[in-house]
Parts: structure tokens; sequence; C-alpha cells
């Protein structure tokens, strides 16, 4: 079965930021990016309890190849992503997002 996603603007900013610094590291790097997070974002869709409930009931899955965390909810048989967050930056900022 496949639930419903839906992505907070807050999480699309943080996509399109990372976005725009893998393109200035390297031409074609940021759809790679986009690429590998769209990856996340099927197979959180297809099976969200597969991660731990943390911080709130915040469930947070890896992206391949890169240094990031996709944080969602799954809560009423619905995925929402409220964060795309480097793994080296403080949990905090995505943390405030929870309500």
């Amino acid at each position: 079965m496949t639930y419903p996603l839906t992505i907070q603007p807050e999480a699309e900013a943080d996509l399109a930021a990372a976005f725009c610094w893998y393109e200035e590291q390297r031409s074609g790097l940021g759809l790679e990016f986009l690429d590998c997070v769209e990856e996340v974002w099927k197979r959180i869709s297809s099976t969200p309890e597969l991660h731990a409930a943390t911080y709130r009931g915040v469930r947070q899955a890896l992206v391949r190849r890169f240094p990031y965390v996709v944080c969602y909810l799954f809560e009423s048989n619905e995925v929402e992503v409220i964060a795309v967050f480097h793994g080296h930056r403080d949990p905090k900022s995505w943390q405030s997002r929870v309500q």
C-alpha cells in the first residue's frame, strides 16, 4: 500500500537550498541529489513505519550518497515531510517545526 505524501513548505525550501548548493559544486549534482531524495519519498510512502519514531513522533530516513535526512511524520495514514535536513546541522532547526 502507498500512503499519500505531503511536503511542507519548509521542507521544500530545504530541498531547494540543497539543490542549489550541489549544482554550484558540479553541474548535474543537484539533479542527482533530487533523484536520491525522491527515492526516499517513494520508500517512506510505501513503508512509513520502517523508521522508528523519535522526537515527538518524527521519523528520519537517510538519503543515499548525500549527508541528508528526510524528517517526516506518519499520522492518520498520511506521510508529512517536515524537513530535508543536513545531518551535521543542529536538529533544533527542524524540531521547531513539530507541533
